[in-house]
C-alpha cells in the first residue's frame, strides 16, 4: 500500500443472492486494494438496463454477487504501482481500458484492449474477488460493483474526473449516455448533413441522438413506443418522432417515409430486442447504410434477415460506444464541464441505497430515464 488504508473495511451493499431474487442490503467486507488497484468510497450510483439483466443472470448466472457498474467515488487507497491516481482523487469505473502499445489499441479501428480485457466474468483480472459476505465470496459486477460503500477495481479501469462536475453526471458518463454518444461520434463517426434513426430513446439513444446531433446529422428520427420520451428526444436533438403504436406502417417504412423513401444513413439500436434489430438495419439506406448495435435484450442469439444485408448494409456491433478510456473519456467529460450535452436532462429519479428494488420498478414508469442511487 502506497498510502491509505490497508484494513477490511465492512459496509453495506446490494447483493444478489440467485437468479431473479429480490436484491437484499448486507453488511459485506471490501479487502484493501492488491497491486495496480484502488479502493473506492463510492459517492453515487445509477442503474442501467443491463444490471437488470445481471440480477435475472444474464449474460453470466454468477451468484451471489454486487450488482451495479455505473457510479462516481473518490479513492480511498491505493495498490502498490498505481500511477496517476491518489488518495482523494474522484473518478468513474470502466468496464473497458486502453494500454495504448498492444495491436488493438494501436489500431485505430477498436477500443476493446487486448491487454486488459473486457471484465464480463465478474472477477477481478487475477480471477479474485475483493469482497465477501461471512467468509463467502461475492462477485463483482463488471469488475466493479457500484451499488456498495466501498468497492476495489483495478487503476485501469477508472478515469479521474474534475470534482466541479456534478456527480450524477459523472455516474451517467460511465456507461449509458456516453455509449449512445460515443456510437455515434466514434463507432458510425457520423458525417454532416446525415440522417439517422435511434430506435429506444432510454439514457443510450439520447446519448445517440445527441452524439449525433453534435456530429452535424441533420436528421435525427427517434422511434420509441413511449410518447413521452418525444420531449426528451427533442431536447437532445432529435428532429423527428416516430412511435410504432400510431401507424400500421412498419418502422422501417415509416423512416424510408420522412427521408423521401431512400432510409437514413446510419441507425442505431439500443434495445436488444429482435424484431427492432431487423428494422434498424432495414430503415437504412441501400448498398451503404450502417446499422451500430448496442441493445441487450437478454438473448444470446437472435435471427438477422439476410435480404437487407446482402443487399450492402453493415451491421456493427459496439461495447461502450467504441469510446477509449484514456483517449476519449477526457473529451466527453469537457463537453460535460462546458455544458454541451444535457446530462442534467437524463435524471428523472433518486433513491437510497437501501431502496434499490424501488428503482427497479421506477424503471418501468413511462417518465423515467435514469434512477440516480445515493449512497
Amino acid at each position: 500500500m502506497t498510502d491509505g488504508s490497508s484494513q477490511v473495511i465492512t459496509c453495506k451493499a446490494i447483493v444478489c443472492w440467485a437468479e431473479g431474487e429480490t436484491l437484499k442490503v448486507e453488511d459485506i467486507q471490501v479487502e484493501p486494494p492488491k497491486s495496480y488497484e484502488v479502493r473506492v468510497k463510492m459517492l453515487c450510483a445509477s442503474v442501467c438496463h443491463t444490471d437488470i439483466l445481471s440480477a435475472k443472470g444474464l449474460p453470466t448466472p454468477i451468484f451471489p454477487r454486487v450488482l451495479g457498474h455505473e457510479g462516481v467515488g473518490v479513492v480511498e487507497s491505493i495498490g502498490e504501482g498505481v500511477n496517476g491516481l491518489k488518495q482523494g482523487d474522484i473518478v468513474i469505473p470502466t468496464f473497458v481500458s486502453e494500454c495504448q502499445t498492444c495491436e488493438n489499441c494501436t489500431s485505430g479501428q477498436t477500443n476493446l484492449c487486448l491487454k486488459y480485457t473486457l471484465l464480463w466474468d465478474s472477477r477481478q483480472l487475477d480471477g479474485n474477488s475483493r469482497m465477501s459476505i461471512k467468509g463467502q465470496s461475492l462477485f463483482h459486477r463488471f469488475g466493479c460493483a457500484t451499488w456498495s460503500e466501498y468497492m476495489v477495481i483495478n487503476a485501469n479501469y477508472v478515469v479521474k474526473v474534475d470534482p466541479c462536475i456534478p456527480l450524477s453526471d459523472a455516474s451517467f458518463l460511465s456507461c449509458g449516455y456516453s455509449t449512445g454518444f460515443g456510437a455515434a461520434w466514434k463507432e458510425a463517426k457520423v458525417k454532416e448533413g446525415s440522417s439517422v434513426a435511434v430506435f429506444g430513446l432510454g439514457t443510450v439513444g439520447l446519448g445517440a441522438v445527441e452524439g449525433a446531433r453534435i456530429q452535424g446529422a441533420s436528421k435525427i428520427i427517434g422511434i420509441d413506443k413511449n410518447p413521452r420520451k418525444k420531449e426528451k428526444g427533442l431536447v437532445f436533438g432529435m428532429t423527428d418522432f416516430i412511435n410504432p403504436y400510431d401507424s400500421e406502417k412498419s418502422i422501417s417504412e415509416s423512416v424510408r417515409e420522412l427521408t423521401g423513401g431512400t432510409g437514413v444513413d446510419y441507425s442505431f439500436e439500443c434495445t436488444g430486442v429482435g424484431p427492432l434489430l431487423n428494422e434498424a438495419i432495414e430503415s437504412t439506406k441501400l448498398g451503404k447504410g450502417i446499422t451500430i448495435m448496442m441493445g441487450s435484450g437478454g438473448k444470446s442469439s437472435m435471427q438477422i434477415n439476410f435480404l437487407p444485408m446482402i443487399c450492402g448494409r453493415t451491421l456493427k456491433g459496439s461495447v461502450f460506444g467504441g469510446l477509449k478510456p484514456i483517449s476519449d473519456l477526457p473529451i466527453l467529460l469537457e463537453k460535460c464541464r462546458n455544458k454541451e450535452i444535457h446530462l442534467d436532462e437524463l435524471l428523472t429519479h433518486e433513491v437510497e441505497l437501501e431502496d434499490i428494488n424501488k428503482a427497479f420498478e421506477l424503471l418501468k414508469e413511462p417518465d423515467c430515464v435514469k434512477v440516480l442511487v445515493k449512497i
